[in-house]
Order: C-alpha cells, then structure tokens, then sequence
C-alpha cells in the first residue's frame, strides 16, 4: 500500500507542489479585467499573406515590423527547404509558396541560401503550379498566374434561392465569410499595387501564365469532380455574357453581405482570411484607405499581430473565450482560493459576452432557436460556437454549486436552449451550424482543401452531450439518448474516436470518454473499455502521450484510425489522462505514469515547454498552437488526479 505521502507511488508533496506551481503561473497571465488569452499561432501562411496583403495594397513599408516576420519565417523553414504545417511537420506546397514570395517581397535575395533551398524543395515537388486553390486566387491577384488557374466563382452565387444545389448557407461559417468577398474579387479582377514589382515566375516548372485548372483531390470522388469541373468549364464560358445589372445587383448583394458581419475591429468573421478578403474588396470597388469599413477592417488586421523584441507574427484570430473559459475549469479543479477567486471573476467577464440578441447564419436552419451561445472571440455575434457554449456552461455550472449566482441560472438556460436546438438530424452537433450536411460540395473544385462543411463531429458531439448531462439530463432526453447513440456508431475499431478540432485521436477519445461517463455509461460497457484500454496501449515510453498531424492523412482503413504516435506533448497527455481517469482508471499504471511525465517536464516558471501544434483549424490543411493549452490542460489532469485520489468514490461528478 503506498504511505499517506504517496499516492500510487507520486509523493503528495511533489503533486501540490507541481499544482501551486502551476496554478500561480497561469494567474501570471491573467488579464487586467480577469479574462486570459493567449498567443494562437498557426503556419508561416497567415503572417507571408500579412506582408503580400501590404504589398498588395501599396502600404508604406515598415521595416522594422517586417524584418521580424522575416526573421520568424526563416526560423520555422523546414530541414526539408520548404515550410511545413507544423512543428517538425512535412513540406507544404503552400506554405512555402508564399513564404518565399514573402520573404523575397520583404527583400531576401533569391540567391540567398535558405531562399535557394526553398526554390529547389519547390521544384522538387512539381513546383509552384501544385499549390491549393486559395494559394492561386493570390497568384492571379498579383499576375503571376491568370484567372484560369482558379475555379470560376461568380458573384451571383449570392443570388441564388436556398433550394440550389450550392447556397452560401450550405457551406461553414468560415467558408462563407471567406468566400463573399473573394466573389467580388473574382468578379473583379482586380491586380495587385505591387510597387516593387515582385513575382515568383522563378517558382514554376512552366510558364505561371499557363497554368490551368488543379486537378482533383485526394478526398473529392471522381464522378463529383467530373461532374463539377465540366460545371466550372461552361461557366468559364458563359460568365463573360452574365447581364451587367445582374451583376451589379449581385455585388451590392454581398457588400450588403459583408457589412452586416464586419464586427468592428473584431472583423468579419473575427477571422484573418475573410478580413483581409474584405479589404481588398473595398479596394477593388474604388474605397480609399480611409473609407471606414476598409479602415476599420485593416486596423482589425494589425490587432491580429504578436511584436515580440526579435520576431513577429499573425494570428489567424485570438481566443480569449476559449481560452478563459478552459483556466476557469482547471483553477476550479484546483480548488484553492488563490484559483476559485479569478476562476469566478472569470466567468463574470464571460457572463455578458453570451450572444442573446443575434440571430446570426445558423438561425436560417434552426429559426424557431433562440440565440443563446458564445463567440470564440471577443465579438462575432454572427458566429457563435457550440464548443465554447459548452464548455462555458458546464464551468458556470461548476461555479454556481458552490456559490449560487441566478446571473449563472439564466445564462446557462439560454445556453442550453441554444445548444439543444443545434443539434443535427444525425444526432450530432457541429461547431457553429446544424444539419450542415450537403457533402456533396467538398468535391467542387474551389474546395481542395476539403473543410467547405461544417458537419457534426465526434469531439463537438461530446462536448455538447457532456453539457447536457451535467445540467442533469438523462437518457430519457431524446438529445442525450440521440448523443450517445451518435458517438456508439463513431467510434472505430480500436476504440479511439475522431478529433475535429484537436489533434486528433487521443483529444476526440478524450472529449467522448468525458461525456460517456457523465451520461451513465457504465465503465465496463465494452465501448468504454475498448477506449480506455487504446489510451493506455499508445502510451509513450517515456509516460506522455503524444500524436502527429499525419493522424489526418486519408489512406487508413475504413472504420480505422490512422493514429500516428508523436514525441509526448504536455497537453496531449493531460487529454489522455483526463479521459482514462473519467472512466474509472485513476488506479491504472499508465495514468500514474502520465503524471509523473507532467510533474518531471514541468519547468521553473511551473508551466510546461511545448512547441508542437496540437490543435486543428482544417485537417491536412491548417493546424493551430494553442499557447495555452500547455499552461492549463496539465494542471487540470494533475489537480484531477489528486481529487479523485482524495475520495473513495474516484467518480468524476462532471462534464469534463
């Protein structure tokens, strides 16, 4: 038996020393009025498209802004010559396109030697002509290619009725923000200012000018893309002869479209693509610098940047709701008053933030659910998620048992009201829409990158069911018993689950395995014991867990995963752990390893070194670091795991 000072093993002084440690870092990084965001970096292609969108737009140079995105570019260049997705990841076409049309704007030469190494990395691979469809909508803005290396996009999709095989509100939020404005653009054909003059001709293994349309995915059908393609040749044909009026008509219409989502500073969509889009909308339609939408969208875009005294980057958007509402639940697992105090202030920042009085896109397929959710960012009332909305009430939910606050009463009904009526006809739940399920359109050519759909997924799924049943639902809820029934049909073979927006299968096994256990599943049900015993099978040696972003990839058997183990990552395993533990495995071997793999990488400032992308913005696309989910995933599992071995019942009594 281990003594009172130990606990399988961990001496107890050890843990309470690690959770202090790490408990006072994260206060460290509290904002001013109680809220917390953090750092959110994605690959080299958001700050390259910041310093081409500058270029673009003939803006006075800064220098010194763009030496340290330089100096940030050069750093994250693979061994492999060319810029990869992730940290250590594979050479991206992409990616390294436009960060040597970046760096080589900016001023390095091309006879430098990490731009020669670049240009043969690119030529190796097929050259810049192999690059993605958003990639090429930026070669044709500035010449270097011509419109027919782009699919057709004209602007009178924003007329068609809702029963047309493709309408804006069959596609994501992201999708459509992104693509309003790059309709006008496309109608347009706007030519980048480019004062310098700069192209990438030099990246081709052909004339750029003769390049024609991409050829077909590895995830689109054959039949589909046939039949899109031939779609996209007769529209190529006949869009010259589109009426004038019609047109124009058209073009109001998605103005009309963007002004209503502009967000202030927050910007449209509260996300980089669409905001910069929408500048370069206005610049096309003739609005100077100073009309206020451009302005306040380009201002919008400088927000978006991190200065640092050596580098700089963008961000892709920030996550301050995201990121308060996740430390509020890992201080209130901590449960000292020095957490539960800023936990609670937390959430009073959060509180006024709940979207009550915006019936933004979703509602065009829910319209009898009121609004009731919360935005990943600080505004985007347009937009908000399902995710966050989860999450937020089940920490207000935490927070309210111990001290009741009817301020926490309301927002928590209309959260749930909204969340219970998102969910899809499936059974599942999406991130910001519902039956979003038109799949068929992931095979037009505009969507290589396979993300134009936002339907229901198995971590989203969890989230929301774990929500529902903490607020005291049952099975005989007909959502929770349509929630459990849609995770029991996704879950593959081995017993993992799915990961949408978290990499990937130890962070979906996580959110399902959390939700499974506060709905009643039994842990020895055999879907749970399938779960838990893959978590502890993955195991590193060195007792993380760890995954790589080539989980993603698509040539893995049906009803498998395609699991790809990784170095071991402070966040991946306080998933693991947070998961093994939901279903009763805190007395596991494997769990007591994880721990002490996050009390032994801790480091002096308590907090915990991880440069590995471990979140998902589109799979095999666009990944994401969230910079603080190495500061509060690990004190959660390790204020867990002390929790439950306090008790004698080792129940986790909540959501996640």
């Amino acid at each position: 038996m281990p003594s009172a000072t130990t606990m399988a093993g961990i001496d107890t002084g050890v843990l309470e020393t690690s959770i202090h440690s790490a408990t006072q870092a994260l206060l460290g990084f509290r904002q001013a009025d109680g809220h917390w965001v953090f750092e959110l970096e994605a690959d080299c292609t958001i700050p390259s498209e910041y310093v081409l969108l500058r270029h673009y737009l003939a803006e006075p140079v800064d220098t010194a802004l763009e030496a340290k995105i330089a100096k940030y570019l050069r750093r994250i260049q693979g061994a492999h010559g060319g810029w990869p997705l992730v940290h250590d990841g594979e050479f991206d076409m992409s990616a390294s396109v436009k960060a040597y049309f970046a760096l080589k704007m900016i001023g390095d030469s091309i006879d430098a030697p990490h731009m020669v190494r670049a240009r043969e990395a690119i030529h190796a691979r097929g050259g810049a002509s192999k690059s993605n469809v958003f990639t090429r909508f930026m070669l044709a803005l500035f010449g270097v290619t011509t419109w027919r290396a782009t699919p057709v996009l004209p602007v009178e999709i924003m007329l068609l009725p809702m029963w047309s095989p493709f309408h804006l509100n069959k596609i994501s939020y992201w999708a459509r923000t992104t693509l309003v404005p790059l309709l006008v653009l496309a109608a347009l054909k706007p030519r980048a200012k480019n004062p310098k003059g700069i192209g990438i001709d030099e990246l081709f293994l052909e004339d750029p000018r003769s390049v024609g349309m991409t050829s077909r995915a590895p995830h689109q059908s054959r039949g589909w893309y046939v039949l899109f393609s031939s779609l996209d040749r007769v529209l190529r044909a006949i869009e010259p002869l589109f009426p004038k009026r019609l047109r124009a008509r058209a073009i109001e219409a998605a103005v009309a479209f963007t002004e209503e989502r502009l967000n202030g500073e927050d910007g449209m969509g509260a996300i980089f693509p669409p905001m910069a889009n929408a500048v370069m909308m206005y610049e096309a339609l003739g609005k100077d610098a100073d009309y206020p939408p451009r302005a306040t969208q380009r201002r919008g875009l400088d927000r978006l940047l991190v200065i640092n005294d050596e580098e700089a980057y963008c961000q892709p958007c920030v996550s301050p709701v995201w990121d308060t509402a996740l430390v509020c639940h890992a201080l209130l697992e901590a449960g000292s008053d020095d957490a539960v105090t800023p936990a609670k202030q937390g959430l009073d920042w959060l509180l006024p933030r709940q979207v009550l009085d915006v019936k933004g896109d979703w509602a065009v397929k829910a319209p009898k659910t009121r609004p009731g959710g919360w935005a990943f960012q600080y505004n985007n009332a347009h937009y908000p998620d399902l995710d966050d909305t989860a999450v937020v009430v089940m920490a207000m939910d935490r927070a309210r048992r111990s001290l009741p606050n009817p301020a926490y009463d309301a927002a928590i009904a209309r959260g749930r009201e909204w969340i219970e009526g998102m969910q899809s006809k499936d059974g599942g739940w999406a991130a910001f829409d519902v039956n979003n399920l038109e799949y068929y359109l992931n095979n037009i050519p505009f969507s290589d990158h396979g993300a134009l759909l936002d339907p229901p997924t198995e971590d989203v799924t969890a989230r929301c069911l774990s929500m529902l049943v903490q607020l005291g639902e049952t099975t005989k809820n007909p959502s929770v018993a349509a929630g459990i029934a849609y995770l029991r049909k996704t879950q593959l073979a081995e017993g993992s689950w799915y990961g949408r927006w978290g990499l990937n299968y130890i962070y979906g096994t996580w959110s399902v395995l959390c939700a499974l256990n506060a709905a009643g599943v039994q842990h020895g049900d055999p879907m749970l014991r399938k779960a838990a015993d893959w978590l502890a099978s993955i195991q590193n040696a060195d007792g993380g867990w760890g995954e790589d972003a080539t989980s993603y990839r698509l040539d893995y058997k049906e009803f498998d995963s395609g699991f790809d183990g990784g170095a071991s990552t402070a966040s991946q395993t306080a998933w693991a752990l947070l998961g093994l533990m939901a279903v009763g495995e805190v007395e596991n071997p494997a769990v007591a390893r994880g721990i002490e793999y996050l009390t032994a990488t801790q480091n002096q400032k308590g907090l915990w070194d991880e440069q590995r992308y471990t979140a998902t913005g589109f799979p095999r696309v666009f990944y994401l670091r969230y910079h603080g989910y190495s500061k509060f995933f690990p004190l959660w599992a390790l204020a867990r795991y002390r929790n439950l071995r306090k008790t004698n019942s080792r129940v986790v009594g909540v959501g996640m």
